[in-house]
């Protein structure tokens, strides 16, 4: 399986309070998405400060899209969400 995660920008979407993202997996696009949740809790990220959870995001990209393509690994190319239970305890930066 041939996980690629295009340099596109990433969306708040404010319906369900995540970031998200896509992977290509074999070609095809695959919907991915992290919490808030999570960029506050392991990013750095403020709350309620959605400029802030942006800048997380694109600090964390590579950690975050290392982690996605685990549970995509794992799901067989199905889209995923990465809450804050997806992430090691503390921040990760501090790891």
């Amino acid at each position: 399986m041939e996980i690629r995660f295009p340099a596109d920008a990433p969306a708040y979407r404010d319906s369900n309070l995540t970031v998200v993202f896509r992977a290509l997996v074999d070609g095809e696009a695959v919907p991915c998405a992290i919490s808030v949740e999570a960029l506050e809790d392991h990013f750095g990220a403020r709350s309620e400060d959605r400029e802030g959870w942006m800048r997380a995001f694109d600090a964390g990209r590579g950690h975050i899209e290392a982690v996605a393509r685990e549970h995509l690994q794992i799901s067989k190319g199905t889209p995923v969400l990465l809450k804050s239970g997806h992430f090691p305890p503390g921040n990760v930066e501090d790891v």
